[in-house]
């Protein structure tokens, strides 16, 4: 794998050079990979699927390569001797938030499908420009937070020894076998090489491949005969209307066949929905769905730790979730889940 920016991590000096410093943004990885969660499933929801199948199609396939971004991510954790957590209050800070020590100046927000998801989407997956320098911290694109974890895995490895660094459990790793419904690949970490192949394929799922490529390497789950564009060129896709075929650049634009978006086919939600009174149906159900999140979160951090067969668990819940946000958004009043972390886990 060639370096994700011009700057050579190995001459460079390291931002990330100790262990437990690579565990640390190893940990931010996983809530930074968490935090494109909420808003990606709120636009999802938002999305009637019969009036709008592109664009359902196009951000659900973003969110499943976004699970399978956090399952690398722990991957990567776990190979260097941490402990991946998902269960804590931290994961759920209220929204509009900052991804995880990244820019101040940038927040997502939960929002229904439209322009305003749609340009909080391309600024969230816009690629590094030419010579980016890596940034472990206040980082400006995620690729550049990504490179900074390059850069301090290859130094760790010519200070250290590749088994000094790679010192965690290999049966705590989730390989392929367990993710299924994308066209990237869940594979375990186990020395530099296959860490270096799990930030390749992060990075070049969000923002395209190396030298400004607007592809991801890969073709197009839901059409296997179209090579598949990186996040945020599927994006520009709905935003401009047209697919990128063959050919396109991301000087030229799009100018494959058409893409049409009914926003008339889009549920009703306030922007960033806050509780309702107490006692209420939807502060009811917006509980409920909170309840079931939380849920969801016990499982990922159970299957990343020793128990991958819960990853099946996890995608049922997925099921129960989105019924319920679904219901939610049907409510008067443009009511939406919260994505609150709950202590009241109810009973089952």
């Amino acid at each position: 794998m060639t370096p994700m920016t011009h700057e050579n991590p190995q001459e460079a000096t390291p931002r990330i050079g100790t262990l437990d410093s690579l565990r640390e943004h190893l940990q931010w990885a996983i809530e930074l990979e968490h935090a494109t969660l909420p808003p990606y499933l709120t636009a999802l929801y938002s999305l009637d699927p019969e009036r709008n199948p592109e664009a359902a199609q196009v951000v659900g396939s973003v969110f499943v390569e976004e699970m399978l971004h956090l399952a690398l991510a722990a991957n990567l954790l776990n190979a260097v001797g941490g402990r991946p957590l998902l269960d804590t209050p931290e994961m759920l800070t209220p929204y509009p938030r900052r991804l995880p020590h990244g820019d101040p100046s940038f927040e997502v927000s939960l929002v229904a499908f439209g322009a305003e998801a749609l340009e909080m989407f391309l600024r969230l997956e816009r690629p590094a420009p030419p010579g980016a320098p890596p940034e472990g911290d206040r980082y400006a694109t995620i690729g550049q937070f990504y490179a900074a974890i390059e850069q301090g895995l290859r130094y760790l490895c010519d200070q250290l020894g590749e088994e000094a660094v790679f010192s965690g459990d290999p049966a705590r790793q989730i390989s392929g076998a367990h993710f299924r419904h994308t066209g990237g690949s869940l594979f375990a970490v186990e020395d530099l090489e296959s860490a270096l192949g799990a930030l390749k394929e992060i990075v070049e799922q969000g923002e395209g491949a190396a030298g400004g490529s607007i592809w991801d390497g890969e073709h197009d789950v839901f059409h296997p005969e179209r090579d598949e564009v990186a996040h945020y060129y599927r994006f520009q896709e709905l935003k401009l209307g047209r697919r990128y075929r063959r050919g396109d650049t991301s000087e030229s634009g799009p100018t494959g066949e058409k893409i049409s978006v009914d926003l008339a086919g889009v549920r009703p939600m306030s922007r960033n929905p806050r509780p309702a009174a107490p006692g209420s149906a939807t502060r009811t159900a917006q509980e409920e769905f909170n309840r079931t999140y939380r849920d969801l979160l016990q499982l990922l951090e159970q299957a990343f730790n020793g128990s991958p067969k819960q990853l099946a668990d996890a995608t049922s819940t997925m099921f129960t979730l989105k019924r319920q946000a679904q219901a939610l958004m049907e409510m008067p009043g443009g009511a939406g889940p919260t994505f609150e972390y709950t202590d009241d886990r109810g009973t089952r």
